[in-house]
C-alpha cells in the first residue's frame, strides 16, 4: 500500500513572480469536517443528566483509580432494563465544547428512537491519587496510566471494565445483562482499548466504536498484530465500526525519520478492517482525509452509533402511535 503524501512544490511560478516552497501552504485536510445537527443541542429535546464524578479504585492496576461520569437519559425508567455504552477518555467524549459532544448525540438519537434508551459511562484512564486528572487538552499519555492500560493487548483493562466497573453500574442502575446490548468505544488509544475489552470479554461487550484507533506498535506493545490475531482466532460475536483518515500518523514519527509500517495508523486500520471482513465479522468503516484526532470521527459519531445499534427492537404496527412519536421522558 502506498503512503499518501501531501504534494509540496519547490517553486511555484505565477504571473507576478516566483513563490518558494516556504510560502506554499498545504491544504487543511480537516477543513471540511464540521459537527452536524445531531451533535448539537436543540430546544425541545429532553436532556440527559450527567452524574458524578465518581472514583473507582482499581485492583487490576494496584494503586490507581479511575474517574468516571454516568449519563442517564431523560427517558430512563428504573423498571425497564436499559442498554449500555462506555466511552474511554471520558473527559473528551463528554466535553460539550469539544469535537465529540456525545451527550448531545445521545439526547438527539434516543429522543428520535434511532438508538435504544441507554446508560452511558465516560471513564478516564487510571491514575494514582498524586497524578493529574486527564483533561480535553491533556489526555494523560505522559502523566497517567493511559499508555499501559489502553495500548496493551492483555486482559487487565478488560478486568477494570467488566470486574470493577460493571458491578457498580448494575447495583445503581437497571442495565440489561445481555451482551448484545452493551457497547464500548473510544478514540486513538481509547479505541484499541475498547476493542481489547470486547475481544477478551465478548460475553459482556459486543459492539465496538473506534475513532482513529491506535492499532499500531506503541511502546512495543504489539497493537499492530491485531489483524494477524483476528485471522488466526475463532470468530467472536462482536460488531465493529472503524474510522480513520489518510492523513493520520503515517509511521514516520513526529520528528520525521524512516517509515515504520507498524506505526502507520491508517495502514493498520485498513489492515484490521480487511482481517475482520475476511473472517466474516459484522464490520463497517469510514476512511476520510483527517489527521489524528476527532475531526471526522466527531461529525460521524451519530452515524456510527446508529449503525452499531441498528437492530434495537422496533414496532412495525401502523397503529402503534407510541412507536411513531418522539421518545418522551418518563413522567
Amino acid at each position: 500500500m502506498k503512503t499518501p503524501r501531501l504534494a509540496a512544490l519547490a517553486i511555484v511560478v505565477t504571473s507576478v513572480g516566483v513563490m518558494t516552497s516556504a510560502q506554499v501552504q498545504p491544504p487543511d485536510v480537516n477543513a471540511y469536517y464540521q459537527l452536524g445537527p445531531d451533535s448539537l443541542a436543540h430546544d425541545g429535546v429532553p436532556k440527559g443528566e450527567i452524574r458524578a464524578p465518581f472514583v473507582l479504585p482499581s485492583h487490576a492496576y494496584e494503586g490507581t483509580q479511575h474517574t468516571y461520569w454516568v449519563y442517564v437519559p431523560a427517558q430512563y425508567d428504573r423498571s425497564v432494563p436499559a442498554s449500555l455504552m462506555i466511552f474511554q477518555d471520558g473527559q473528551a467524549f463528554k466535553d460539550m465544547e469539544g469535537g465529540l459532544r456525545a451527550p448531545n448525540v445521545l439526547d438527539n438519537l434516543i429522543y428520535r428512537r434511532e438508538i435504544p434508551v441507554m446508560i452511558a459511562v465516560f471513564i478516564n484512564p487510571g491514575r494514582t491519587p498524586e497524578q493529574p486528572e486527564p483533561t480535553p487538552r491533556n489526555w494523560g499519555d505522559r502523566d497517567t496510566n493511559r499508555p499501559t492500560e489502553y495500548n496493551s493487548l492483555d486482559d487487565r483493562y478488560a478486568r477494570v471494565i467488566v470486574d470493577e466497573l460493571m458491578p457498580v453500574l448494575y447495583e445503581e442502575y437497571n442495565i440489561s445483562k445481555d451482551p448484545e446490548r452493551h457497547g464500548i468505544g473510544g478514540a486513538s488509544s481509547g479505541a484499541i482499548a475498547a476493542f481489547t475489552v470486547a475481544w477478551h470479554r465478548p460475553d459482556h461487550f459486543r459492539k465496538v466504536l473506534s475513532i482513529v484507533g491506535s492499532f499500531v506498535n506503541l511502546g512495543n506493545r504489539g497493537g499492530d498484530t491485531y489483524a494477524d490475531i483476528v485471522r488466526k482466532s475463532e470468530k467472536k460475536p462482536i460488531r465493529v465500526f472503524l474510522q480513520d483518515g489518510r492523513n493520520d500518523n503515517r509511521g514516520a514519527g513526529r520528528a520525521g525519520g524512516s517509515y515504520d509500517q507498524r506505526r502507520d495508523w491508517f495502514f493498520q486500520n485498513v489492515r484490521l478492517m480487511q482481517a475482520l471482513t475476511e473472517k466474516g465479522y459484522d464490520v463497517n468503516y469510514a476512511w476520510g482525509m483527517n489527521t489524528h484526532g476527532q475531526r471526522m470521527g466527531g461529525p460521524i459519531l451519530p452515524e456510527m452509533m446508529r449503525w452499531l445499534w441498528r437492530d434495537h427492537p422496533v414496532s412495525t404496527d401502523p397503529n402503534d402511535m407510541v412507536e411513531r412519536s418522539f421518545n418522551e421522558p418518563r413522567r
